[in-house]
């Protein structure tokens, strides 16, 4: 990328954007029914909900290709075509229940080139400041990477490593329904999670790609059914795409009173992605 393109990025730095929403009794049924016997069962919203709430609305006229809103308005216009949601670092500060009217401020905090071993990568950091009408319940800083496509015929995948022995495994069916109803519930219009023609001839993916916080949610409800309580504070990272149908496994291994490792597993047994849950 040409220093011309990195100053223009640069100007990104800092945009911020406000945006209200209401904790409704569909949106919580809503959330279960799609999780169904993996969302946990507490007296406040269930964990990975806030990710559901505020989403970026904009026109349909307002969209990109990759149906995304188009870059250039509240995100940077990287150049760069495909999209990930590299991961999060979450502090849950309060709970979020029904009823509740939410506020949420983004920030874009960073702005980072780097050269990937496939090639170039652009990572944007947005800071989440997410409130309610008593204060904080939930900070959030995303990582959000876009990177070339990838065209012709992918190298073959490594074998996965060995699977260390977890303290709690869950087994997860993932199907288009799923990928569909969390694209619906969370106002993902990004098509690799629905469009299979799209996501293989477009975006190269050998097919539709499994949303990376849809892993992390399940992820962050199992260890809550494992707590019996939701964490205080949770981070993830994609090690790499999940593609879908298939059947993912979760694992969770304690590190000491109140943490624990967490990761899922494709059914090669490849790692797609890690996490840690901290009470």
């Amino acid at each position: 990328m040409s220093p011309d393109s990195n100053a223009t990025l640069q100007k990104w730095v800092g945009r911020t954007r406000e945006v209200e929403d209401i904790v409704t009794p569909r949106l919580l049924a809503s959330f279960e029914a799609t999780l169904g016997a993996h969302a946990v069962r507490l007296d406040e919203a269930p964990p990975g909900l806030h990710w559901c709430l505020a989403p970026d609305i904009v026109d349909a006229s307002e969209l990109g290709p990759d149906g995304h809103a188009a870059k250039g308005g509240f995100l940077p216009p990287v150049p760069l075509p495909r999209r990930m949601w590299a991961g999060s670092d979450m502090r849950f500060l309060a709970p979020i229940r029904s009823g509740d009217t939410i506020r949420r401020r983004s920030r874009i905090s960073a702005i980072e080139e780097k050269q990937g071993r496939t090639g170039p990568l652009t990572f944007v950091t947005v800071r989440h400041e997410i409130a309610n009408a008593a204060g904080p319940v939930v900070e959030e800083d995303q990582i959000i990477v876009y990177r070339a496509a990838e065209v012709g015929v992918a190298a073959p995948a490594q074998p996965a490593g060995p699977k260390p022995t977890a303290s709690h495994e869950r087994i997860v069916d993932v199907d288009p329904v799923l990928l569909f109803r969390y694209s619906a519930l969370t106002f993902n219009g990004h098509r690799i999670h629905y469009d299979a023609p799209y996501a293989t001839g477009v975006e190269h993916y050998s097919g539709l790609v499994i949303h990376g916080p849809l892993q992390a949610t399940l992820l962050i409800n199992f260890a809550a059914v494992i707590a019996g309580r939701a964490p205080r504070r949770f981070s993830f990272r994609g090690v790499r795409p999940a593609i879908g149908p298939q059947t993912l496994l979760l694992s969770g291994t304690t590190r000491g009173r109140d943490e624990m490792e967490m990761e899922v597993r494709s059914s090669d047994g490849h790692v797609t992605v890690k996490a840690t849950a901290q009470w």
